[in-house]
């Protein structure tokens, strides 16, 4: 062990929720005096924070977990591939703990046993700021953990369990210490935003002198006085969804929706234990953006779901072509340990999944790029995230980091942006994922 501060190793796998728990494991690490480290040949210890929500997940987290104890040989596993223990004590037997998702208490005791903290009794007293692992101009605002709903092909809820909500003016105050950290991006992240506050039965609690509902309506109109984006991820489509989208016409939330609607045809829904009302969901969709103009709309759906036909992918693909969505990612169907859908009949070969997957991403990329191209000779309000020699790379309204397109502003440099900065664009042209412009007035 150093005879400085002891240093910890840190992987952080999955999904936004998980990087948030990364996050928390690493602020606590950081008031406890261990320092955070790049590599494995300067850690005393190494925890991996995994995923375990698709085979390809579990598969990635596994191989981390090996070459970690490759590379350092004292490993903590945490994470949602941690209700797997058994799975992860025959493959990597030689770790040294196995916790699942958002047990911090455990990742810590486990750490004091394989690592104990120094003790500093004056730093001990001084509170330390949080980690961050996203850059310093937007963040990830978790609002709640688990899952209600029991959809047929996610183990979701067995790994993090049943709803639980955060209460209203914890996460406002949260997010206000965000903003005023110079975050400039909230994302509102969850298992199912729209549930937000249900177990609390809409608890009301006070902040900055009045009283919200911890629901997400609430909630939008709260940080809307931040004077910072908002954009909302894994909405489902409840009815009162519609009332936040006042709050996107007048400009005090963006614009943006993530709603995983993952098919169109009633029958597969169903069989996923998912909303199935399709006509209604594109009528409300017409209302969004009849409210609303500049509604982006992105979505995930799944292709080849066991008894999926050739008539039902067709009735996928119109679904498609009828909401115009702006964003989509897509997945062919793969079975997940311990799913329900595991037991449905009629599998589709693996070869008909991606043949119907490619095709799917066909139509949805000539959908992308026609409502991109109809943005050239717009100005588009942007947040800069980095700059690229001349060019600076940007994300509209329309766009949030890591899963949708980018605007490149060709000018960038010359304009003297930073990372963290708004700046108003001129789109100049445009493909099937990106927006191409330049800073107006410039000579």
């Amino acid at each position: 062990m150093s005879v400085q501060n002891p240093k910890v190793g840190f992987v952080s796998l999955g999904c936004p929720k998980a990087l948030v728990d990364s996050e928390r494991i690493l602020t606590q690490l950081k008031v406890e005096g261990y320092d955070i480290v790049q590599s494995y040949d300067d850690a005393d210890v190494v925890v991996v924070n995994t995923c375990g929500f698709i085979d390809a997940a579990v598969e990635e987290s596994l191989d981390a977990i090996g070459e970690a104890l490759a590379e350092n040989g004292k490993v903590i596993v945490t994470g949602c591939l941690g209700k797997r223990a058994e799975l992860i004590r025959e493959t990597h037997p030689d770790v040294l703990a196995i916790s699942g998702p958002q047990d911090y208490a455990s990742v810590m005791n486990a750490v004091h046993a394989a690592l104990p903290p120094k003790h500093d009794p004056f730093l001990d007293l001084v509170p330390a700021a949080g980690i961050k692992l996203t850059p310093k101009h937007y963040a990830y605002l978790k609002i709640s953990e688990g899952c209600n709903h029991r959809c047929s092909f996610c183990i979701i809820p067995s790994m993090r369990g049943d709803l639980v909500s955060r209460p209203v003016d914890e996460v406002l105050r949260e997010a206000e210490k965000l903003a005023m950290g110079g975050v400039k991006e909230l994302l509102v992240i969850s298992q199912d935003t729209s549930a937000y506050g249900v177990d609390l039965r809409y608890a009301e609690r006070e902040w900055r002198g009045r009283s919200y509902a911890t629901r997400m309506t609430a909630l939008c109109e709260g940080l809307a006085e931040l004077g910072v984006w908002t954009r909302l991820h894994y909405v489902y489509p409840y009815p009162h969804v519609d009332e936040v989208i006042p709050l996107m016409a007048e400009g005090r939330v963006l614009p943006y929706l993530d709603i995983p609607f993952q098919h169109a045809s009633p029958r597969i829904l169903k069989l996923m234990k998912r909303p199935g009302a399709v006509e209604k969901t594109l009528e409300r969709i017409q209302r969004w953006r009849a409210t609303c103009p500049e509604l982006t709309i992105r979505s995930t759906f799944i292709v080849g779901f066991p008894g999926e036909t050739e008539q039902e992918f067709e009735a996928l693909l119109d679904f498609l072509d009828e909401a115009q969505l702006d964003r989509v990612g897509a997945f062919a169907y793969s079975p997940v340990e311990g799913a329900a859908a595991n037991a449905l009949p009629d599998p589709v070969p693996d070869e008909v999944k991606e043949e119907r997957l490619a095709r799917f991403m066909e139509r949805q990329a000539e959908i992308s790029a026609a409502r991109l191209e109809a943005k050239v000779g717009t100005v588009q309000r942007c947040l800069v995230d980095a700059i690229d020699g001349e060019l600076a790379i940007a994300r509209s309204k329309a766009d949030a980091p890591e899963i949708d397109g980018l605007v490149q502003i060709q000018n960038g440099a010359a304009a003297g942006l930073r990372p963290g900065q708004f700046v108003d664009v001129e789109i100049l042209g445009s493909d099937e994922h990106d927006l191409y412009g330049e800073v107006p007035g410039l000579a």
